[in-house]
């Protein structure tokens, strides 16, 4: 019997030792597979960053790559330009030069002749060298040498060299012969593709160059152009429209996310809500923007003369259209160096400047781009006024069509989303998708949130419950099984055995009902603080999307002032200007018609 005992305690410790050694390799492995798991996800992590550090560095290999080429190509153009074109610079300075020293007697007619003429050599088919052969020709009084010049000119530029002796002729106080001039450019000019020179003409205009008959010339002929372009074809207008639509969007507001942090980070509707807000919003910066335009009064010059030399500065440095294309390909590739490389962003940028390298563009465009973008051809601060009032119907067009656009996007039914990713305290069992209308009252919203919070916490917290009734009946299974193949021999091993098993298996158990207790009790704290949070914060998106509509309502009051702004330009489009009806003294050279 006692060797029996001492059997049965070996067998006792032996499924002990290889129970408490199933347990260490059972916890080994556990720990294995968490290392591996947590090992896996550090290596994509670093992965993915080595990946976009790889991308970076070949976006950034890539842009500087693009700014060197762009350097080496913009010195091979400008050697190009200054070779093939860089004497068209010393005639523009001499051209207005020349005229201001007829005014102050400060350079002989031999001089100014022999100026012209070695100009007129060295740029042999340029049109404003033959002008100033022209004009020392009649300084001289040389009327055959000054006939064969001007029919040159004419020949090589017919536009530019009406407009120049146009100019000249008034700025000499001859104004009937210079509105005859500008009479005979304007016969022959195409509304529907001008020449680059003509920016010149809408400055004449806003400074009053050609007095009171050339302003009468010029609103004639501008609208008979207007009614020739949009009669019977809808979009050379609609194309305009375009474009001050695309004007009212730049002045879009930058986004109110931070101005209303709850309801973005919960409503599906926030980057609706919030491009409606910026366009609303962008009233108030079009009336600002334009208010301040019309508000500030052109300070202009105080003699013609100054005045008409401005205008003819802005005629004689237009690029030649043999330039064009080497101008082009600078611009782009100055683009390039200036946006760092970014080819895109270089041809956007270009784009935008476009009006200005193109060889012709019709009435309406030039007028749309003295509005939008008056550098693009060089218009003055009264010129682009006059330009915005002379576009108000496609303004007040565009506006109209920007006002519908915003309110119709506005949406009718803003809803809170609530996610696994909206807390911290959600990741951890991965609460499933809450999505409700804000149109529902508060209240009803708040309940909805926190029954489906229960709902699914319940459920994650009595699957963490340690399974104390499957482990006890395990234990009392295996406890009968001990006595009836221990006790059928020996009924006290048996029984010493079976309370040896089931005592050391139920500490085992209690130990571990006691830790999962301790991991439901802790996490049902954290999520109860989720839930929390989650009411809190559905709370504050209700709270600012109430704020969100005050502010909409409020930016969107601003559109009734805009619009009496737009209608008002009408008043504004025969503004008097500053030399209508003013002459001067005749110089006493003769001029182009002056005999």
């Amino acid at each position: 019997m006692t060797e029996v005992d001492h059997t049965l305690r070996r067998q006792v410790a032996q499924v002990d030792r290889m129970v408490a050694r199933l347990g260490e390799q059972v916890g080994q492995v556990s720990g294995q597979v968490t290392a591996v798991g947590i090992a896996q996800q550090q290596t994509q992590t670093e992965l993915q960053q080595l990946r976009n550090d790889f991308l970076a560095f070949a976006r950034q290999f890539e842009l500087t790559a693009n700014v060197q080429r762009a350097e080496t190509r913009i010195g091979v153009i400008q050697d190009r330009v200054d070779h093939e074109f860089g004497h068209h610079k010393v005639v523009r300075r001499t051209a207005v030069g020349m005229l201001q020293a007829f005014d102050l007697g400060l350079v002989s007619e031999a001089t100014v002749v022999a100026v012209s003429e070695q100009l007129m050599i060295q740029t042999p088919r340029y049109w404003l060298a033959p002008t100033l052969v022209a004009l020392a020709a009649w300084a001289a009084d040389d009327r055959d040498l000054a006939e064969r010049a001007v029919d040159e000119a004419y020949r090589r530029s017919p536009g530019r060299t009406s407009l120049f002796f146009a100019l000249v002729l008034r700025r000499q106080g001859r104004q009937a012969v210079a509105v005859r001039w500008l009479r005979h450019y304007l016969i022959a000019q195409d509304p529907a593709a001008l020449g680059r020179e003509f920016a010149v003409i809408l400055e004449s205009v806003s400074q009053g160059a050609f007095g009171p008959a050339g302003r009468e010339l010029l609103d004639e002929t501008f609208g008979r152009w207007r009614k020739t372009l949009l009669d019977g074809d809808d979009t050379i207008r609609d194309a305009q429209v375009r474009r001050w639509r695309a004007e009212l969007d730049s002045l879009r507001t930058p986004s109110a996310a931070a101005e209303f942090p709850r309801l973005a980070g919960v409503s599906p509707q926030w980057p609706q809500l919030d491009a409606v807000l910026a366009s609303a919003r962008a009233q108030q910066v079009v009336l600002t923007k334009y208010t301040e335009m019309f508000d500030r009064e052109p300070t202009p010059s105080e003699r013609l003369e100054d005045a008409v030399d401005d205008i003819l500065d802005q005629l004689v440095s237009e690029y030649d259209l043999e330039e064009l294309p080497l101008r082009r390909d600078l611009a782009f590739n100055q683009a390039v160096v200036d946006q760092g490389g970014d080819l895109d962003a270089a041809r956007h940028a270009v784009d935008v400047d476009a009006a200005s390298l193109e060889e012709t563009l019709d009435f309406l465009t030039i007028q749309s781009t003295a509005a939008l973008n008056p550098t693009a051809i060089g218009a003055s601060p009264a010129t682009r006024q006059l330009a915005v009032a002379a576009c108000r119907e496609w303004f007040a067009d565009a506006h109209a069509g920007f006002g519908r656009d915003y309110r119709m996007a506005e949406p009718q039914d803003v809803q809170a989303t609530f996610t696994m990713n909206h807390s911290a305290g959600a990741k951890v069992f991965q609460l499933p998708q809450w999505t409700a209308s804000f149109n529902t009252p508060l209240p009803a919203l708040e309940q909805s949130l926190a029954q489906h919070w229960d709902q699914h916490t319940n459920g994650f917290l009595a699957s963490m419950a340690y399974p104390m009734k499957r482990q006890l009946l395990t234990i009392g299974g295996v406890v009968v099984l001990v006595l009836l193949l221990i006790g059928s021999a020996n009924i006290g091993a048996g029984l010493v055995l079976g309370a040896l098993v089931g005592g050391v298996w139920g500490a085992i158990v209690y130990s571990r009902s006691e830790a999962a207790r301790k991991a439901v009790e802790s996490t049902r704290k954290l999520l109860e603080n989720a839930k929390d949070e989650s009411l809190h914060r559905l709370r504050g998106a209700s709270a600012e999307l109430t704020d969100w509509r005050t502010a909409y309502r409020t930016a969107d009051q601003v559109d009734a002032a805009t619009r009496e702004f737009i209608a008002a330009l009408a008043t504004a489009h025969h503004a008097q200007n500053p030399f209508d009806g003013r002459t001067v003294k005749p110089a006493a050279a003769p001029f182009p018609g002056a005999k």
